[in-house]
């Protein structure tokens, strides 16, 4: 594992960003990563940052709440993650980051995740994500109810940024370590240059739809 990986294998946290905004994603596969769903896409996130053209609403159909605190968090080995359908828009290319609980308990989900973009020997593409400047809630998911949160950046055709393309995406859950491994089929992302940020909202209900 290169050095650059190894730095970036840190925990998600639940409430808020770093002295310089930026989320801290794992930035490389470990032996306790683990099996992401790359299963049938989810529909577009939500939000991102102000001025720009977010995704679509949450899934109000879902019986997910947001008012849990009793509940225990969510651990990276109780959950399955994959990446939904994208959602372009006015220069913007948006994908709900969707957890699932696998587990027969209920179990909670608060704040941001960490996410990393890979090449195929692990090592991280690109700086790591932002925080869009939202509020965090505690959803709780009881068991197969999932949760999701918005990555987006510009679409770099427009922007003009430097590109690479990823073959995965680590997603480690809230206050977690180890990263889920979501195999990332959507092409070229931002890397450097104008314009290259890659941005995340906190996780909410449902699947992003």
């Amino acid at each position: 594992m290169t050095a650059v990986a190894l730095l970036g294998l840190v925990a998600a946290c639940g409430s808020g960003a770093d002295a310089g905004g930026a989320v801290r994603p794992p930035a490389g596969t470990s032996s306790g990563t683990a099996t992401a769903d790359t299963g049938s896409p989810a529909s577009e996130p939500g939000t991102t940052e102000p001025g720009s053209t977010g995704p679509g609403t949450a899934d109000t159909g879902s019986p997910v709440t947001q008012s849990a605190a009793a509940a225990p968090r969510c651990h990276t080995s109780e959950l399955r993650a994959k990446i939904g359908r994208p959602s372009p828009g006015a220069g913007q290319r948006n994908f709900p980051i969707v957890l699932t609980n696998t587990t027969d308990r209920t179990c909670t989900v608060r704040g941001y995740p960490g996410a990393a973009f890979v090449d195929a020997s692990g090592e991280q593409l690109g700086p790591d994500p932002k925080r869009s400047p939202d509020t965090p809630t505690s959803v709780s998911l009881a068991p197969g109810r999932s949760a999701w949160a918005g990555l987006s950046f510009a679409s770099p055709e427009i922007s003009g940024a430097r590109t690479a393309e990823p073959d995965a995406l680590l997603v480690t859950p809230p206050d977690e370590r180890n990263p889920l491994e979501v195999a990332w089929t959507h092409g070229e992302v931002p890397v450097a240059g104008n314009e290259s940020s890659v941005r995340l909202t906190v996780f909410q209900p449902g699947t992003g739809g």
